[in-house]
């Protein structure tokens, strides 16, 4: 029996002017994987992920999600859909709490008249679903729900931004180079956190630039050039070196994983 991918893009074309950034793209996401993006820069690779999560509207093509057809004018569509984004800049507000970064966006009205009319917050029911969340992915080494996030480690803060992913993301999550800026020890707590959402049954892109840390977390690679994908290997099959050299250009892709 063949599994159904859980999201598909078919013949994507985006259009800045006279640069093409994608050219018949095409993409598939499986349940339950996580799936590397990789390119060199200016493969189009961005743009990819830009377009499945809402942040830019393809000029032609068609993305499906569970098997229907989806478009999204903005990443807020995206994500009452059931897609999470965490941004390579966190997206999160440094001066507001753990909990309040959280819930940025949907925050919890308190039951009864003082939330419907007065727009009360129910504080307590966001403080403990945010305990909740960050226990499940083991990251109770922060204490104080209510502290400001500018107060926590670099890795601290991408455990709180997957953390908000994987609490509302139902379907897909995305992840923009979560490990760009750590160090080697913050890097490892990410990858543990990605498993982690992986292990929920949440499937994950994952884009990165760090080939170790593609080949050690992917299931499947997807190396994007100019502007469509070329093809997707497995990191079984193939070595970091093969990857860089089908990214570059000085590998044919093998027509096995051809697109």
């Amino acid at each position: 029996m063949t599994r159904e991918p859980i999201l598909t893009a078919r013949g994507l074309v985006k259009r800045y002017g006279r640069v093409v950034a994608l050219d018949r793209a095409d993409f598939d996401l499986y349940p339950g994987e996580i799936l590397a993006v990789i390119g060199d820069n200016g493969a189009g690779k961005s743009t990819l992920i830009k377009a499945i999560s809402g942040a830019v509207v393809p000029d032609e093509g068609e993305i499906r999600l569970e098997g229907k057809p989806v478009n999204f004018s903005s990443p807020m569509r995206a994500r009452e859909a059931g897609i999470e984004t965490v941004y390579q800049n966190l997206a999160l507000s440094p001066a507001l709490s753990i909990a309040d970064n959280l819930f940025m966006g949907r925050e919890l009205r308190s039951p009864g008249w003082m939330g419907k009319y007065l727009r009360k917050l129910d504080r307590k029911a966001m403080e403990k679903i945010a305990r909740e969340k960050l226990s499940e992915l083991g990251l109770m080494t922060i204490q104080n729900i209510n502290q400001a996030v500018e107060t926590l480690s670099g890795g601290q803060r991408q455990g709180v931004a997957v953390a908000r992913a994987a609490a509302f993301g139902s379907k897909v999550v995305i992840m923009d180079e979560p490990t760009a800026a750590l160090g080697v020890k913050e890097s490892r707590k990410v990858l543990d956190l990605i498993r982690d959402v992986k292990a929920r049954g949440l499937p994950i892109v994952l884009i990165s630039h760090n080939m170790p840390h593609v080949f050690e977390v992917a299931d499947r690679i997807h190396i994007h050039r100019l502007g469509r994908r070329a093809c997707v290997i497995r990191p079984d099959e193939f070595s970091m070196s093969d990857a860089v050299a089908i990214m570059t250009g000085a590998m044919e892709p093998p027509q096995a994983a051809a697109a």
